[in-house]
């Protein structure tokens, strides 16, 4: 890993990365989160029973929605063309949603951040379609699990 900081010009100014010359690899990267909430609002979604509708479609939906966009949110982050974005849930105990994500592309810069986006998205989602019934729900921890492709070669937590 190279500790030089790429975003900054010899201005020490903020600049996105030239990736221009960079290879064309194809490339995947997973990120999970959680929501931590009350086992009551845990069992109504799972029984389809929140008043705002299917929990866990509309944080699917705003997870993917939020991959394709990070490039909008995430200031120096580049548009890329993704190839594929699933996000899977499941469940710890009667009390935690875990998210888990995959983002996939074929290009000259890895998805990392699309991932990690997917899944806060997904979890702050949860969060509002909830918030009525369980205002103490915790969200995360949310991080990079794995990546692959590119220069600096895999990365597997």
């Amino acid at each position: 890993m190279s500790d030089q900081l790429t975003h900054f010009n010899e201005q020490n100014r903020a600049k996105m990365v030239d990736v221009s010359d960079k290879s064309v690899t194809k490339r995947t990267a997973v990120a999970k989160s959680q929501v931590k909430m009350k086992p009551e609002t845990l069992a109504r979604i799972k029984e389809g029973t929140v008043a705002k509708g299917d929990v866990l479609a509309v944080a699917q939906v705003a997870g993917i929605m939020a991959a394709k966009k990070t490039w909008e949110i995430i200031p120096m982050c580049h548009p890329l063309p993704l190839t594929g974005v699933d996000i899977r849930f499941s469940f710890a105990g009667d009390d935690t949603l875990l998210v888990e994500t995959t983002v996939k592309t074929t290009g000259q810069t890895g998805v990392e951040m699309e991932a990690l986006t997917a899944a806060s998205a997904a979890v702050l989602t949860v969060y509002d379609m909830c918030k009525a019934m369980d205002k103490e729900m915790v969200l995360g921890p949310t991080y990079l699990v794995s990546k692959t492709g590119g220069k600096s070669g895999d990365f597997h937590r």
